[in-house]
């Protein structure tokens, strides 16, 4: 099966949003990909979001004369930012200059994710001098984690400031952000996706949460982006395995608060790699994502590189069905307490309260910025959400909220023209019909972006 026929199946099978890792290949290749994204979509008759995932700072070994090399415990190893040399069983260069300024006598370092452990003895000049504790196969390039954070390496690189060019040329509709420390990265991030977009489009932010340091700075790391992911690789690395759990329920529940996405990432189905099912425990790590409100799951290594890609996005689709029908939740308990301030939001609360209580088929939102059918996201319900919108970037970036379904539709017409087009649509696709009762929310005048003030309860004929 080729490439592209595959990517239109796992558009049809569920996937929402591609992610594009700017860790490997050129700046074509991303274009490349992006087009052959946009193709299969149009194929499958979806609208899916792109995401570029930025590298971030290489805080990596250098490269080894054969490649690899095995590390036992007890021997002793030496990382040397001036070696220039290949890497040996003895020692090996550095991709990050900066790290035995960092590190001192009694430091735990970390190598590939983890699996290896070393301890530092004594750092002279550019030369760390280590003990193995945990040994293992150590490859090129491999990278590296003190454990309890504390390495400075700046979030954005010049190679991600380039990336960052290249994601605005295709029109990206998010843009991750690895390794932010605290507000500033994500503000600096911002302003050079701005700069570098064309014709006025702002992609949406996502900071990946996997430094030890911004856990203290979560809040503001959250209200500087559009939404975070929970990247538990790094993350776990860094604060330890036992950690993670607790704080990505934290997290999905601070992010949900704060009218933001998130996302749940690492290994949740990675034993489908090289297995046509998954274990027990990936479809309950799935499905407490899911549970504890997570918008997306991300799959890695099982699309990019598995022998089961197709099955891998139908099996973690038919987790997130079965996931959501089980929810229990009390929406009005969301409300109690809670003050709004803005018509906009009040509308869209209305909305969800109204839609639950008379047991409608479907929730519709005009909108032109999104903003409507993201904080209805924020909320459990089980009746759908459609957001139609004229505006396709738009309509790409509500491809992450949860229970949002965003569909293109021209909303340029006056209110009750616009509505009624709205309706005909939904009944074109089998979305509601004679009998059914739907919430529909727009805003006056028509095509204003932050507009919505209006929520008309509808039969249809």
């Amino acid at each position: 099966m080729s490439r592209r026929s595959t990517l239109e199946q796992m558009i049809r099978a569920g996937v929402n949003v591609v992610r594009l890792n700017f860790s490997h290949g050129k700046a074509q290749d991303h274009i490349d990909r992006a087009r052959l994204v946009r193709e299969a979509a149009q194929r499958a008759g979806r609208e899916v979001g792109i995401m570029a995932d930025l590298q971030g700072p290489k805080i990596r070994v250098g490269k080894f004369a054969e490649g690899k090399v095995f590390l036992e415990p007890g021997q002793s190893f030496v990382m040397d930012a001036a070696r220039t040399e290949l890497g040996d069983i003895n020692g090996v260069g550095l991709d990050y200059k900066s790290l035995p300024h960092e590190v001192k006598a009694g430091d735990v370092l970390l190598l590939n994710d983890g699996l290896i452990v070393i301890t530092v003895d004594a750092v002279h000049g550019t030369a760390i001098h280590t003990t193995v504790k945990l040994g293992g196969e150590l490859s090129n390039n491999k990278g590296i984690n003190k454990q309890g954070g504390g390495l400075s390496a700046p979030a954005l690189t010049a190679k991600d400031m380039d990336d960052i060019r290249t994601a605005m040329s295709f029109k990206a509709d998010y843009v991750a952000v690895s390794f932010p420390k605290n507000a500033t990265d994500m503000e600096m991030a911002r302003q050079l996706c701005n700069v570098a977009a064309e014709d006025g489009h702002r992609p949406g932010l996502i900071a990946k949460i996997e430094r030890a340091e911004a856990i203290p700075h979560l809040e503001e790391i959250l209200l500087a982006s559009d939404g975070i992911m929970v990247a538990r690789g790094d993350l776990a690395v860094e604060v330890g395995n036992a950690v993670v759990p607790a704080l990505q329920k934290r997290m999905i529940k601070l992010a949900r608060e704060n009218d933001r996405v998130v996302i749940t990432a690492t290994q949740m189905m990675e034993s489908m790699i090289t297995n046509p099912v998954p274990t027990r425990a990936e479809v309950s790590d799935v499905a407490n994502a899911v549970l504890d409100g997570t918008d997306a799951v991300m799959l890695s290594a099982e699309t990019a590189a598995g022998k089961y890609p197709l099955e891998t996005v139908i099996e973690m689709a038919k987790i997130c069905h079965a996931a959501e029908g089980g929810e229990s939740f009390k929406l009005e308990s969301d409300f109690t307490g809670k003050t709004f301030t803005r018509i906009d939001h009040a509308i869209a609360m209305g909305a969800l309260f109204t839609a639950h209580h008379l047991g409608a088929k479907a929730i519709v939102a005009l909108t032109e910025s999104g903003s409507t059918a993201l904080w209805m996201s924020r909320h459990l319900i089980r009746v759908p959400i459609y957001a139609l919108t004229s505006n396709i970037a738009t309509q790409r970036r509500m491809t992450l909220y949860r229970n949002v379904r965003p569909l293109l539709i021209d909303t340029s017409a006056d209110r009750d023209t616009a509505m009624s087009q709205a309706e005909s649509d939904l009944k074109a696709r089998g979305i509601v019909s004679a009998g059914d009762v739907y919430a529909i929310t727009c805003g006056e005048p028509m095509g204003a972006p932050g507009g919505a003030n209006m929520l008309k309860l509808c039969r249809v004929e």
